[in-house]
């Protein structure tokens, strides 16, 4: 019986992210002669963790999220703002450019393919017609957003 064996060599690469966080600042739109539009906004994800002598330590990471396509961009002008809750879906990229002084820069974006608000429907208002946002609970009101409080405070009705 002749035995034949085939050697595969299997190579698959993902480049896949998956986050749950809070924007930093109100989305930027960058609108274009032909009618296409992106978004770009800043979002925090924490870990909380004990270190050796038991004390709780929080680590904040900030993302650069761009939205590249205008019904993406037009979801995010009218529902988010500083504080908002996402999830984003999306895929690392890395760019370069040169800033004033000739010297090579880089920047590391997560590019949303999908993206889901994780706001309760009372905090969620659409901007009006001035494109600001409106104030929806004390919090904004105030100044302070929900990432100024700590993720286990009362009225935190997130499971994680």
């Amino acid at each position: 019986m002749f035995m034949l064996y085939f050697t595969f060599q299997f190579s698959i690469m993902v480049n896949k992210v998956f986050l749950v966080g809070r924007l930093g600042k109100n989305p930027v739109i960058k609108k274009f002669q032909n009618d296409n539009a992106i978004a770009e906004v800043p979002l925090a994800t924490d870990e909380t963790y004990r270190d050796k002598q038991g004390n709780k330590v929080e680590q904040t990471e900030w993302h650069n999220l761009k939205f590249p396509f205008r019904s993406q961009a037009e979801i995010v002008e009218k529902y988010l703002r500083k504080g908002s809750m996402i999830f984003v879906e999306g895929k690392i990229k890395t760019r370069s450019y040169e800033d004033k002084d000739n010297q090579k820069r880089y920047i590391t974006e997560i590019i949303v393919e999908n993206f889901r608000m994780l706001d309760s429907k009372r905090d969620v208002a659409p901007a009006d017609s001035s494109g600001a946002a409106p104030a929806v609970n004390d919090d904004f009101a105030t100044g302070e957003t929900p990432m100024d409080a700590p993720a286990d405070a009362p009225g935190d009705d997130l499971p994680f």
